[in-house]
């Protein structure tokens, strides 16, 4: 639990507290609202929470949500005026090779990961009428306490590039560096089926061989959560998928686990693991001309199916979101197992109702991204991801200060922080 904090103004006192479910839900929804105000006579991307403000947060091994106050006196309720969102999780920051490699001599040893603690802040709200107050200064700083008490090391956020105040609110004012730009690529949803490669076989994995693939092969991915586990596990995650070539012998009814997979695999594999989002997006501020286009080529995309017309998907409205995470292969034909697997996501999403589009992040530099189908317009091509070092000491003496290093070609996106 977090105490409650008192800022000093010159005309009232700003309280920041710990967020009350039952007492602040109506309020918070109201300064969300007020914060969904779009650049006029443009579109823009807006987030509807569902009535749930922790629903981004509620599945990490540990969150808190902060509300800022502006009390005017002691006799009157305060009125809520910001909010902030942040969770404490472990990843890892880089790879080494193990001291006591457990090698027969044979085989060169493997490398591990090294791991931190990192907190992750997102969903800083301040309503319009009390910006330029320093409000947003003193959410982070609160929540950065609460990080340090958690004995978080790091602490990043993601950003866009284009939101001026936010990138100078946390690089100028805050103290954090870019770090990392990651495109996000999106993919309507049709109301065909899209045709997936007969070259490949797609086997669903259990969440417990879907773990054992992941600690084995991707473990020392940048951003890898230690609690993999319970990502698979969480009955938003709607299952792996394991892709490789049909003449490969492997298939869903020949499937031999992990261990004897890994032991002798196909020239070429690739998986991928999807989550529904708990939220849903709308865009607003589309002209009638748009949204009368729009609704045109999904009328003729669902008459005539056969004809496999590219319609755009309906996102004036809420809509779902299907996130494709965990990405990842080997071989020369890993791109091709990675185009069948988005294929196979794509017709998925499909059966589910509300659902619009198909999204992934990959790193800038990932080869394995050549294989998702995306749409530019809907897709960002720089993510801008942010980091601040909290702790005196470094984790870990092989990696050295984590927000100095280069980035790797892969990067592992957790799908509670999409």
């Amino acid at each position: 639990m977090v105490g409650a904090e008192a800022v000093a103004s010159a005309t009232a006192k700003v309280v920041v507290r710990e967020y009350d479910p039952v007492k602040d839900a109506e309020e918070v929804a109201e300064v969300e609202r007020r914060c969904e105000v779009g650049p006029s006579g443009k579109m823009s991307l807006f987030t509807d929470l569902l009535g749930d403000p922790l629903c981004r947060i509620r599945h990490s091994p540990a969150c808190l949500m902060l509300v800022a106050e502006i009390v005017e006196n002691e006799t009157q309720k305060g009125r809520i005026v910001g909010m902030i969102r942040g969770l404490i999780k472990t990843v890892t920051c880089g790879r080494k090779l193990p001291r006591d490699p457990s090698s027969d001599g044979h085989d060169r040893p493997q490398p591990v990961p090294v791991l931190t603690k990192a907190a992750y802040i997102l969903g800083l709200r301040v309503a319009p009428t009390h910006r330029r107050m320093g409000l947003g200064f003193t959410l982070v700083s609160r929540m950065e306490d609460w990080f340090k008490q958690n004995g978080a090391d790091y602490a990043y956020l993601a950003t866009e590039n284009d939101n001026y105040a936010s990138v100078n609110l946390f690089t100028h004012k805050c103290g954090y560096s870019k770090f990392r730009t990651p495109s996000i690529l999106v993919r309507p949803v049709f109301a065909h089926r899209v045709r997936v490669t007969q070259r490949a076989t797609i086997i669903g994995l259990t969440p417990p061989d879907a773990e054992a693939l992941y600690r084995r092969r991707f473990s020392t991915t940048e951003f890898f959560p230690r609690d993999i586990d319970s990502i698979l596990d969480n009955k938003l995650s709607l299952g792996t998928f394991l892709a490789v070539p049909s003449e490969s012998g492997f298939g869903p009814d020949s499937w031999p686990g992990p261990n004897k997979f890994l032991s002798s695999p196909p020239e070429s594999w690739a998986m991928v693991s999807v989550w529904t989002c708990a939220w849903k997006l709308e865009v607003r501020g589309a002209s009638r001309v748009k949204t009368g286009l729009a609704r045109t080529t999904r009328l003729f995309d669902r008459v005539m199916p056969w004809a496999k017309i590219p319609s755009f998907p309906d996102l004036f409205g809420p809509f779902g979101v299907h996130f494709m995470y965990g990405l990842g292969g080997e071989g020369p034909r890993a791109i091709d197992m990675v185009r069948a697997l988005s294929g196979f996501v794509h017709n998925m999403a499909r059966k589910h109702i509300g659902c619009a589009v198909v999204a992934t992040e990959v790193a800038g530099q990932e080869p394995l991204r050549l294989g998702v189908p995306h749409w530019k317009r809907l897709s960002c091509d720089e993510d801008l991801w942010c980091v601040k070092r909290l702790a005196d000491e470094y984790s870990d003496g092989s990696v050295g200060d984590w927000t100095k290093s280069q980035p790797g070609i892969s990067i592992f996106v957790d799908p509670r922080e999409f």
